[in-house]
């Protein structure tokens, strides 16, 4: 008996992580993809690691075989019509389109070709180039693209920010504890379990920035789920609205975004799966603390030392997991960001700057929408935002070649300068933990200034 059920699990699990089901689920939604005939009939392996094993040294670290070192996971070059051999996937990608330069910040892959295909997408860190693909349902595509937008930057430094200046600061600090815990433990269990992404093809690369990552669990379907189920838990009772609206708004969110990490071919079914379980568990753990950490954060008198002292230790934990990948300048960008933060609301809280309000005001009634109090929300969402983007831009200038300087790293590369752990750990970690810092504090004080509150 027992042994039929491990047997069924096992398939259960293969079943879910054949990259055969991303495939199908891609072309039902549209997504065609216009790999060589060559490819066809190549023999593929579900969620293949053996890349990523411990036969030599360097296996599953990305490192090139002429021994160097400091780069990021890429793919074995391959030229159209040769022979892929079996097992050679790294990261999911079988057929090993070779990496070419590209301008940071480029975003290939946006507008249609004439052909019909769409352009190859490239990965502004790394250089990496994926495959043409064929959209037939537009609807579909930007959905998905938003969905999986969700859970990138780009969301995050306008979402939090919002939320903190037009809707509910308190609410705010621990959705972003959650958020923080979340990313972190699903990044690190990345880099120790190490599973390859689904291999390509016969899924076909939708995006490509997140691609030199590995796969399991999916950490956009870990805070598509507890940013939408943190806030319905930290909002319902505090805020008047139905519960039912609450609870299908925060499923509408989570569900997208899982999907749409399926639809562009970085997860198989099993890492979202196991990225929505595992967030929900650390989401339990978490909750009831929340009350505890928020005390802390802003009435322990030693909290600024501890709360920095603790992030940079866990960010150089995670940085020694593995070699290069995007995942480790997520990790260090998300803890600077909650250390910004926390630190933040220490300091407003010994000013007496955002107080919280009383207990006896709850729970609030949202304010009825006029255009006055829409033009206000958009004034502080514009400055604000600015704001922040300037102090990224200013602090990203200082650190990276202030850094390069201190460790004696050529800089004349950034792209490369960047993927170094003495760079990017303090790069990432002081960038960001100013913006976490004026978000709660700087811009505030701005607003209060200019009577905008």
């Amino acid at each position: 008996m027992a042994t039929a059920i491990k047997l069924g699990l096992r398939q259960l699990l293969e079943y879910l992580q054949d990259p055969h089901k991303v495939a199908s689920f891609q072309r039902i939604c549209g997504v065609r993809g216009t790999f060589a005939d060559a490819w066809s009939d190549q023999t593929l392996r579900n969620g293949d690691c053996s890349s990523h094993g411990d036969s030599g040294r360097n296996a599953g670290k990305g490192e090139p075989e002429d021994g160097q070192t400091g780069g990021p996971r890429l793919r074995a070059a391959a030229s159209p019509g040769s022979t892929v051999k079996r097992g050679g996937a790294k990261n999911g990608l079988q057929n090993g389109f070779a990496p070419t330069p590209a301008a940071a910040g480029e975003t290939a892959g946006h507008a249609a070709a004439s052909d019909g295909t769409k352009p190859l997408r490239r990965n502004s860190l790394t250089g990496e180039v994926g495959q043409e693909f064929v959209i037939e349902n537009r609807l579909l595509y930007y959905l998905f693209t938003f969905g999986t937008e969700l859970g990138n930057e780009l969301f995050y430094i306008t979402f939090f920010p919002f939320f903190i200046w037009n809707i509910d600061a308190y609410v705010s600090r621990r959705l972003i504890v959650i958020w923080v815990w979340v990313m972190y433990l699903g990044q690190c269990t990345k880099d120790i379990i190490r599973w390859s992404r689904p291999s390509s093809p016969p899924v076909v690369k939708v995006e490509m920035f997140y691609n030199s990552e590995y796969s399991m669990p999916s950490t956009h379907a870990m805070s598509g789920t507890a940013i939408p189920l943190g806030l319905f838990l930290l909002t319902y009772g505090r805020w008047e609205y139905p519960f039912l609206l609450g609870l299908a708004s925060a499923v509408c969110w989570c569900s997208l975004v899982c999907i749409s990490r399926i639809y562009m071919g970085m997860h198989s079914i099993l890492d979202v799966i196991v990225g929505f379980l595992y967030s929900i568990l650390i989401l339990v753990a978490f909750h009831p603390a929340l009350e505890v950490i928020d005390n802390f954060n802003l009435t322990c008198r030693y909290a600024p030392l501890i709360i920095i002292s603790l992030h940079l230790a866990m960010g150089v934990f995670s940085f020694t997991l593995d070699t290069w990948s995007t995942s480790r300048g997520d990790t260090a960008q998300i803890l600077g960001t909650g250390a910004g933060i926390a630190c933040a609301s220490h300091l407003n809280y010994l000013l007496g700057l955002m107080p919280d309000p009383p207990l006896t005001q709850l729970p609030f009634s949202p304010p009825p929408l006029s255009a006055a109090l829409v033009g206000r929300c958009l004034v502080r969402f514009v400055l604000g935002v600015a704001v922040l983007l300037a102090t990224r831009a200013v602090m990203k200038a200082l650190t990276i070649p202030l850094a390069c300087r201190l460790f004696r790293i050529p800089c004349h590369d950034v792209r490369q300068a960047r993927q170094r752990m003495e760079v990017e750990l303090p790069y990432r970690y002081i960038v960001y933990g100013t913006v976490g810092f004026n978000a709660l504090f700087l811009v505030p004080f701005l607003f209060s200034y200019l009577n905008l509150f």
